[in-house]
């Protein structure tokens, strides 16, 4: 069964069965199937066809799980965009992309009025959701309504292996890669969250992550969708709001980032919810300290933990069962994939040896969109290098040691170095820099640059940080500058970041 085909099915079995929340807004999957399949013949007018690429510029709400199934059954692909980049990043992710539809919410028209002016010729038509669409865009629901109700478009030619999403993350080379996915690469993640999650349908999830990130669309929603349950969305993460959603809508199911869960003992009183309906709770994404586990275990709630990546989407999981007697842990493989750890000499490790996690079988991308090179770094006979490192146990339960690529995690955030290096040298007074990741009590993880400037030049960091703005998101921006002398390097020109790390740079007097 194709992914568009979900909610067709689910509407016929359990017509009246509520599928989405969004503030007052329910929809059952009666409803929801209809709206998607008006939303299939709204693009299907517009011209899309398959491996047509459709880019979405938008908060959590049900309108993007209906341009997600609504573009599966077209065997057309999404384009999800950060809502935080700014134009020159947007842009850029269009034009790779060279999708010809982009779906905006109004309130980012100035942000794509921007993106208009830099150039995305390619682009046939804007869509606009919200009040008072701009002139130059087609208005959403009008288009819906346009559709012919009941008439369910086909999907002729459409199979497993075609693409229906391209993913986007931050690059190790300074621009960001889109990640193929198939639809059967997202059935058999959805599979695995359904075992880890032991879903059924009477379940509810509260969406926490952004839909543009894999975990927010193929680790939360998507697969509570695929069992019948119920999806609880909210635009954006609010730690008060959220433990509202889950005490008033009997929440079952919920995985965030270990930041939410700081923000939830850091900004609310937590004995105030009733959070009884709670069965599973998982994290992953970034650094997850063993001191945060075990405050909510002592209040009663039991946080497992989940490893993966947008080209994998979950790798390993840790039942709750295995939660504190492993704490640290990211536990064993998911079922519908394999995974192993290697050595730099391509040998399986031997406990307490670290290696890097090598993820193959149905839950690996296909490749990245328009980088045939960086594929191949990438998958190797079938086997895709995460840059992830990590040791085993004498029972085989994984832990993750450090990052290969030196990407900062901030907030749930995905930070690559090279990016944000290369925005800073674009300032006249900067001769080289270098940014790395330093421990932060809220975000877990923020960046710091060390910058050298050229000679006879003088400027602060709140000088610098200032002239970031616009260039990069600002989750991007480092939180910190230090001015120094020269940068540690290897004898091939390498930075040492550990040296960084370790405060071993010479400082600027």
């Amino acid at each position: 069964m194709l992914v568009g085909d979900w909610m067709d099915q689910w509407a016929a079995i359990f017509p009246d069965k509520t599928a989405v929340v969004f503030n007052e807004m329910v929809l059952t999957y009666r409803k929801f199937s209809e709206r998607i399949n008006a939303a299939a013949k709204f693009f299907d007018a517009l011209g899309v066809k398959k491996g047509g690429r459709v880019a979405a510029l938008l908060y959590n709400k049900p309108q993007y799980l209906e341009i997600f199934f609504a573009l599966s059954k077209l065997g057309a692909i999404l384009v999800p965009i950060n809502w935080r980049l700014v134009a020159p990043e947007v842009s850029h992710i269009l034009q790779d992309s060279q999708s010809e539809i982009m779906l905006f919410e109004s309130r980012f028209k100035p942000l794509v009025a921007e993106v208009q002016d830099q150039g995305t010729s390619q682009i046939r038509q804007f869509i606009s959701l919200g009040e008072r669409p701009p002139t130059w865009a087609e208005d959403y629901e009008a288009g819906l309504a346009r559709s012919r109700p009941g008439l369910r478009p086909s999907a002729a030619g459409v199979d497993q292996e075609d693409a229906h999403i391209i993913m986007y993350t931050s690059g190790t080379t300074g621009q960001p890669k889109g990640a193929v996915m198939s639809q059967r690469k997202t059935f058999f993640n959805v599979l695995n969250s359904d075992i880890y999650y032991a879903l059924t349908p009477s379940d509810v999830i509260l969406v926490t992550r952004p839909l543009f990130h894999s975990g927010g669309l193929l680790v939360q929603a998507a697969p509570v969708l695929y069992k019948g349950g119920t999806v609880i969305l909210q635009e954006r993460f609010r730690p008060e709001l959220a433990l509202e959603a889950l005490e008033t809508n009997r929440v079952t199911v919920f995985e965030a980032a270990s930041t939410m869960y700081k923000f939830f003992l850091a900004d609310c009183d937590m004995s105030a919810y009733d959070l009884s309906s709670l069965k599973v709770c998982y994290t992953g994404g970034e650094r997850v300290s063993p001191g945060l586990i075990t405050e909510f275990h002592q209040r009663g709630i039991t946080i497992g933990q989940i490893f993966g990546q947008t080209e994998t989407s979950t790798v390993t999981w840790l039942p709750r069962e295995d939660a504190i007697r492993k704490i640290g842990s990211v536990g064993h493989p998911v079922f519908h994939g394999r995974v192993k750890i290697e050595n730099e000499q391509g040998q399986a490790i031997q406990p307490g040896e670290t290696g890097e996690i090598l993820v193959g079988g149905p839950i690996i991308m296909t490749e990245y969109w328009n980088s045939p090179e960086m594929t191949a770094e990438t998958i190797k006979a079938g086997w895709l290098h995460t840059g992830d490192l990590a040791t085993q146990d004498e029972d085989g339960y994984i832990y993750i040691v450090d990052r290969k690529k030196n990407m900062i995690i901030s907030g749930g955030e995905n930070i690559y170095p090279a990016e944000v290096e290369k925005a800073i040298l674009e300032h006249e007074a900067v001769e080289d820099v270098a940014v790395y990741g330093v421990p932060d009590e809220r975000w877990g993880e923020v960046g710091r640059a060390a910058v050298v400037l050229k000679p006879g030049w003088k400027v602060n960091d709140e000088e610098l940080l200032t002239f970031l703005r616009g260039r990069i998101a600002g989750y991007k921006k480092p939180k910190s500058v230090e001015f120094v002398s020269c940068l540690p390097r290897t004898a091939a020109g390498k930075i040492m970041r550990c040296k960084l790390t370790e405060g071993s740079q010479t400082p600027v007097d």
